[in-house]
């Protein structure tokens, strides 16, 4: 488990932006039955997720269609509620980071590390704001 202490400063990336920090199973099964669209970021302290997922995913906030809901849990620290999380997104591995989207409880769209893994931040917005368009 990462110390509390490296986490916050990156979990504020994302809750600073109106992100619900979910830490508990119950919060997360919650979260993904809502009705409307709900993004589910997996945040981590890898490089990946500094330098694109993080800033990317803020970043396809901008357009004209965002999702209704904006979540995220954090690998390494909120571990049950990781679990969790992850359960809704078979059929896909556990990678973190991801970013899922969510259509009435339904996973509609992933984006899997190896997705986010070596692409410009650029890059993960634009994916996601295309998923944005046809979803939400």
């Amino acid at each position: 488990m990462y110390p509390t202490d490296l986490v916050m400063p990156m979990k504020a990336e994302l809750t600073d932006k109106g992100f619900e920090d979910l830490t508990s199973p119950a919060q997360v099964e919650e979260a993904l039955k809502q009705p409307g669209t709900t993004l589910l970021v997996i945040n981590s302290v890898c490089g990946c997720a500094a330098g694109a997922a993080r800033p990317g995913v803020v970043y396809s906030l901008t357009g004209d269609k965002k999702p209704d809901h904006l979540t995220t849990v954090f690998a390494g620290f909120d571990t049950e509620a990781v679990a969790e999380a992850r359960k809704h997104l078979a059929p896909f591995p556990p990678s973190s980071p991801c970013v899922a989207l969510f259509k009435d409880g339904e996973l509609v769209h992933m984006l899997e590390r190896h997705h986010i893994e070596g692409n410009p931040a650029g890059a993960i917005a634009a994916n996601l704001q295309a998923a944005f368009d046809e979803y939400c």
